[in-house]
């Protein structure tokens, strides 16, 4: 339970115990916390205070072994080279170290509320504050999880899972009325008829599949494929009641066909397991839906009469034809506002439907034209859980400057329109730094990491002089290579150099050594001097990870890599729990990845979190060269939406903005109030 909790709120549940456990027994478990990065609030503290001795180091033990695997400690960490680079508190060193914590907490808080001077951090940072929870808080993660607008990472479903596992046939207490992503449904479903078949079941699924894709997302979830619908599912066997189910939803639509012909290889190979044919009689709009797709009957469609149209330049009727779809409508609106002479009248037609369109396809539309024409390239995050990016030429015709500013005024309209009939904010203060930080709209798959985070998101990096680069990882079936690189760039984008197993100095880099087989595991470290790089001209340090031996990710028992800000990189252990900013799972099928970006010029990081297609002969950074300058250019001129423009629309349709966080009544900012790294109640509440 406290595992989930503390990854996904920094919280941890602690119920009130027998006593007995001293003053200094209650400070080693602040300094072992502080060992990882952390440190326990007040509360945490006080509630600790209650335990007895047995209790306390039950306590002591799970922090350990979730903070660990937060940060990446729960494995050792041996270089190459072993000299990369060079007991019990007494009481009164315990009442000292305490006052010294609750003084970092304090002053922290003072700090948020108003302009102070440098805080004394504990170790030369700060460290993350664990605060109480409460069992309520603890459950409203899986409520917020099935209510995302957008879809869920791995992880997001794994946790939801660890839900519906734990209180089976209960959880539906926890579900919102309203479960509006449709992929979120299906894995929900799926986790229901698992560990809680029977009628209540039967009847929350009859309720929300509302369409023969919902129907056939359900199906893939009962097989573990991929519920985005991008990657083909092997179907497995089903049990007689849930193909009876399958069929059954699929006979109460007023006519599956045209949906079904969307997917229609799917559905085909879904029919081979579920076997319509023998229901033809108690299902026959099914059975005659199965008969078009397996032997391709004429049936006229809704998007091939679309198509038919634009052909003909007949983008009036287009329009009007995809006013009945206005999701459908959003997403071309682009192509309609650009093709023909029509385009003041398909912006009316859109305006008309534009507040039934998704949040997230409106904000993504309304980025998509207030970034139009700034960037040579587009990008594209294909659908599905593979972590890849697609970047080419923006060859697109341009779009008359006032249709394209009235496209930009119908969206944010709309948008407002929508959000003005939410409960009301006050007044808000919101963060500039915001601007930097992206909307989570697609989390299909990002990777589990000790901050969530979004793609093209930037982070301010911390005052310090040193960053150190880690990687672990540990042997699949076979001997297993992963190496670590950091490429530089300067400011125009031009390749300078790399520092690789091949090249381990080079500028302000020095790699730690190539460990070519890791039975037990290994760790490879890049030391960077961020001073001597800007000095050098450099600015980006484009970090890149190669399974030179070619296993993917996925087939290895762990692989995860991270950065450390180091104030000297000759003192300390090579790996230090309580330096580490961000540490990431490598989980994805995929050979080569971008995990993040240094911007030296900005200060900034830049989490990119991405995988390197291609299959070059040698797996390293030098055949990878041009793909990584292509997503580095791709991934500093990233058009999507930003938190700060997304909190401003419900700020101005629920309140008003104000310009310090001392006026508000709601504050969104990077650690107060509202912050990007509340993903979940973001996606449940203002997508």
């Amino acid at each position: 339970m406290n595992g989930i909790y503390l990854r996904r709120r920094g919280k941890l549940y602690l119920k009130a115990g027998d006593g007995g456990a001293s003053a200094a027994q209650v400070a080693m478990v602040q300094k072992e916390t502080e060992a990882f990065g952390f440190i326990l609030s007040e509360a945490v503290i006080e509630r600790l205070g209650t335990l007895s001795t047995e209790q306390l180091t039950r306590v002591l033990r799970e922090l350990r072994k979730h903070l660990a695997a937060m940060t990446g400690a729960h494995r050792e960490h041996r270089p190459l080279f072993p000299d990369f680079p060079r007991g019990s508190l007494a009481l009164a060193e315990a009442e000292l170290y305490m006052r010294t914590v609750y003084h970092y907490v304090t002053r922290r808080r003072l700090h948020l509320q108003q302009p102070a001077e440098t805080v004394p951090l504990l170790n030369g940072r700060a460290p993350r504050e664990i605060e109480l929870g409460t069992l309520d808080d603890y459950e409203n993660i899986c409520t917020t999880l099935a209510a995302s607008r957008t879809s869920l990472s791995l992880q997001d479903k794994a946790d939801l899972g660890w839900f519906i596992a734990q209180y089976r046939a209960q959880v539906v207490r926890l579900l919102p009325v309203e479960i509006p992503f449709k992929e979120n449904l299906a894995v929900i479903g799926a986790g229901l008829l698992r560990h809680a078949p029977g009628e209540p079941t039967d009847e929350f699924l009859r309720t929300h599949l509302k369409t023969a894709t919902d129907t056939l997302r359900l199906a893939v979830a009962l097989s573990e494929g991929d519920v985005s619908l991008a990657e083909p599912t092997r179907f497995k066997p089903m049990k007689r009641g849930e193909r009876r189910f399958l069929l059954r939803q699929l006979e109460t639509l007023d006519d599956p066909t045209e949906d079904m012909r969307r997917w229609g290889e799917r559905w085909k190979r879904l029919g081979e397991v579920l076997h319509p044919g023998d229901y033809r009689e108690r299902f026959p709009k099914t059975w005659r839906a199965f008969r078009v797709l397996r032997e391709n009957l004429a049936f006229a469609s809704f998007n091939g009469a679309i198509e038919h149209a634009l052909e003909q330049g007949r983008t009036g009727a287009v329009a009007q034809r995809l006013a009945a779809r206005p999701g459908e409508f959003a997403r071309r609106l682009d192509h309609l506002l650009r093709s023909g002479s029509e385009s003041q009248a398909v912006l009316e037609r859109f305006r008309g439907v534009a507040e039934q369109v998704s949040t997230p396809v409106l904000l993504q539309a309304l980025s998509q034209f207030e970034h139009r024409g700034q960037s040579p390239l587009r990008t594209f995050f294909p659908k599905g859980d593979a972590a890849r990016a697609w970047a080419l030429k923006d060859r697109r015709a341009p779009i008359d400057a006032r249709v394209l500013s009235d496209a930009i005024a119908v969206c944010r309209d709309a948008l407002r329109a929508r959000f003005a009939r939410l409960p009301p904010l006050g007044r808000c203060y919101i963060d500039p730094a915001l601007a930097h930080m992206r909307a989570p709209l697609a989390q299909r798959s990002a990777s589990r990491a000790l901050r969530t985070l979004v793609r093209g998101s930037r982070l301010p990096l911390p005052d310090t002089r040193f960053i150190r680069l880690f990687l672990w990882w540990s042997n699949g079936r076979q001997r297993t290579d992963i190496d670590l690189s950091a490429a530089f760039f300067d400011s125009n984008f031009v390749y300078r150099d790399v520092v690789s197993y091949y090249n381990l100095r080079g500028y302000g880099g020095h790699h730690s050594g190539d460990i070519v087989n890791a039975p037990q595991g290994a760790a490879e470290f890049i030391d960077l001097d961020l001073q001597r790089l800007r000095g050098l001209g450099l600015r980006f340090v484009v970090v890149s990870i190669h399974s030179y031996t070619e296993q993917p990710y996925c087939d290895l028992p762990e692989c995860f890599a991270g950065w450390m800000a180091r104030s000297d990189a000759n003192s300390g252990e090579p790996f230090e729990a309580r330096t580490v900013e961000d540490r990431l799972d490598l989980a994805s099928n995929q050979q080569s990845c971008l995990p993040f970006v240094l911007d030296l010029e900005t200060d900034q990081i830049l989490w990119t979190d991405i995988g390197l297609g291609g299959y070059p002969r040698w797996n390293n950074a030098a055949n990878h060269l041009s793909g990584i300058s292509l997503i580095l250019r791709a991934m500093t001129a990233l058009a999507t939406p930003d938190l700060h423009t997304l909190f401003e629309l419900h700020a101005q349709a629920r309140g008003r903005v104000v310009e310090s966080p001392d006026q508000a009544d709601t504050v969104f900012s990077m650690r107060e109030g509202v912050t990007p790294f509340d993903v979940d109640r973001i996606r449940a509440e203002f997508l």
